[in-house]
């Protein structure tokens, strides 16, 4: 198979991201036992960019996941009126940084991540939940994703008890060197 059946140009903005919100809608629909998460969006216009797609929406998933799951962890801790104040909230943003590269930021306002653990959270196998709920490897491989395959950048920023934030950068066009 070619170079071209492999990488795809895709408007990562609309489809990747909306898709897998698509797929966590039931998670951010409102229950008795929990609010609803709410969704920003502020998609800048940004071009084709070439990637591989399903391995991206892989990435957005897993870093989705995680940003709902604290968000139920959180809201566990909170009274009803603290919720009514500050509502449950996950924020994409995407953008241009120069004529290279796009910026796609997806934060939440949920517990947040302490320093140490910060400093571990792409390692294999490392995880903060608890035994059964997750494996250690979505960030782990989210990670390898981003810069191996794509020569991108992904970091986390975070405080606890204020929330988290993952910025992935990645060129809009992959090196035939990085191609695989």
């Amino acid at each position: 198979m070619g170079i071209l059946g492999i990488i795809e140009a895709n408007q990562i903005s609309t489809t990747s991201i909306d898709s897998t919100l698509m797929i966590l809608q039931h998670r951010l629909k409102a229950k008795p036992e929990q609010p609803e998460i709410e969704v920003i969006k502020d998609y800048g216009t940004i071009p084709l960019v070439e990637c591989y797609a399903g391995q991206l929406n892989q990435v957005f998933m897993n870093i989705l996941v995680n940003a709902v799951d604290a968000l139920e962890e959180n809201n566990i801790k909170r009274t009803y009126q603290e919720i009514e104040e500050n509502p449950s909230r996950i924020q994409i943003r995407t953008s241009v940084i120069n004529l290279t590269w796009l910026e796609i930021a997806i934060a939440d306002n949920g517990v947040g991540i302490s320093k140490e653990f910060q400093q571990r959270i792409f390692d294999p196998f490392f995880t903060t939940k608890p035994i059964g709920k997750g494996t250690g490897m979505g960030m782990s491989i989210s990670y390898q994703i981003i810069t191996e395959k794509h020569g991108g950048k992904l970091e986390c920023f975070s405080t606890p008890g204020k929330g988290t934030e993952f910025i992935i950068q990645i060129p809009f066009q992959l090196k035939v060197d990085e191609v695989v």
